[in-house]
């Protein structure tokens, strides 16, 4: 996972635009009728196959779509690829990421649109923002953090960016949320991962030897590699083993910043 200066900063930032964006769209008239606009237009683009095309894309990013993709890829990570790093950060970057939202439909409290608009009306959490796009967000920068350093870093970005309109979209098309319910959705999911990064390198990394199953499944050779790929300048942020068989402490960077 990448360390990213001001973490804390940032991620103050990016929340509070967003529930301020989420405030405005949902307690005022300078948005709505906007959104609503915006929304109808896009649904007047219905037709059989493509009613059953964006109602599976918006399943993929359900919560049991979600807690199902995530199992199996924080699983595979670690019992497969045998990379208990890897698969510790990634259901980080997913699970805070796509849960954050839970946060902000609190605090805002935004109705869904309006029921006859929707082909298969959603009761129950509030519509700012959608957490099928935050979730998808979660899952393209967490992609990316396992692929930044590959040949497939374009790749992910692409492929990620795509994925987000996609299902974006396809929450507006079958009617369960607002244009700026997505853009929303990113501004949290964002915040919520920068967030994490900042946890993960000041607290999270150098405690994972504490967690059961991590050396049993790769840890220590795991650091290692990263040690060896920061010596050869292919990886940042290798870190060493500590006399006692945990990682040695934060360099000097991560301890200077971690507050920020």
């Amino acid at each position: 996972m990448p360390y990213v200066r001001h973490w804390l900063r940032n991620s103050i930032l990016l929340f509070a635009l967003a529930i301020t964006l989420g405030l405005v769209a949902a307690h005022t008239h300078l948005i709505q009728p906007h959104d609503l606009q915006l929304d109808r237009t896009i649904q007047k683009l219905r037709t059989g196959w493509l009613n059953h095309t964006m109602e599976g894309v918006s399943y993929l990013a359900s919560p049991v779509a979600g807690v199902v993709i995530l199992a199996l890829w924080s699983g595979w990570l670690l019992f497969v690829r045998r990379r208990p790093m890897r698969a510790v950060a990634t259901f980080l970057v997913v699970a805070i990421g796509w849960n954050s939202t839970q946060l902000a439909k609190a605090i805002v409290a935004r109705p869904r649109p309006p029921r006859e608009f929707m082909l298969d009306p959603e009761i129950g959490s509030n519509s700012f923002p959608s957490g099928h796009t935050a979730f998808t967000v979660a899952v393209a920068v967490a992609a990316y953090f396992l692929l930044r350093e590959s040949r497939h870093r374009r790749t992910a970005v692409v492929c990620g960016v795509l994925a987000v309109l996609l299902v974006a979209f396809s929450r507006m098309y079958v009617g369960a949320h607002y244009p700026t319910d997505t853009l929303g959705s990113v501004l949290i999911a964002g915040s919520a991962i920068f967030f994490v990064t900042g946890v993960w390198h000041a607290w999270v990394l150098p405690r994972l030897h504490r967690l059961p199953l991590m050396e049993r499944y790769g840890l220590s050779r795991e650091l290692g590699e990263g040690d060896a790929a920061h010596v050869h300048g292919t990886v940042p942020g290798g870190r060493r083993r500590a006399a006692g068989g945990g990682p040695a402490p934060t360099g000097g960077r991560h301890r200077k910043h971690a507050g920020r």
